[in-house]
């Protein structure tokens, strides 16, 4: 069994921040990358941003949260962070941590995803 688990969601105005954390446990052997992603209502579920383990943690964001996220990662935790400056009122939506990994040497990379945690900025 493999397991995310996501926290820091919460109600914030806008201009303020939040940090996201998620934490991958479970029968895991690797963990390629880690992300985050959300999904606001009535819209398709969008990448935020991304990070791969080794190789310096190359990682990439949506061009609408870039210079104010930033993606991070704690690979002795498997965890994964998600720091959120200046937020907008659209930023507001469901986020979901996902990792990319295989549970044996040499086997099958599968993507895994946390329930999501609700982030809402007021106006």
């Amino acid at each position: 069994q493999v397991e995310l688990v996501e926290s820091g969601g919460g109600l914030v105005q806008a201009g303020g921040s939040l940090r996201l954390s998620c934490a991958a446990s479970g029968s895991i052997f690797s963990i390629r990358r880690m992300g985050w992603y959300r999904q606001a209502p009535g819209k398709e579920r969008e990448l935020v941003a991304g990070i791969r383990s080794g190789g310096g943690s190359s990682t990439d964001y949506a061009d609408s949260v870039k210079g104010r996220f930033t993606i991070s990662r704690d690979n002795a935790k498997n965890t994964v962070y998600l720091q959120m400056n200046s937020l907008k009122p659209e930023d507001t939506a469901v986020y979901y941590c996902n990792a990319q990994l295989n549970r044996r040497y040499s086997g099958p990379y599968s993507d895994y995803w946390g329930q999501g945690t609700q982030v809402t900025v007021s106006s």
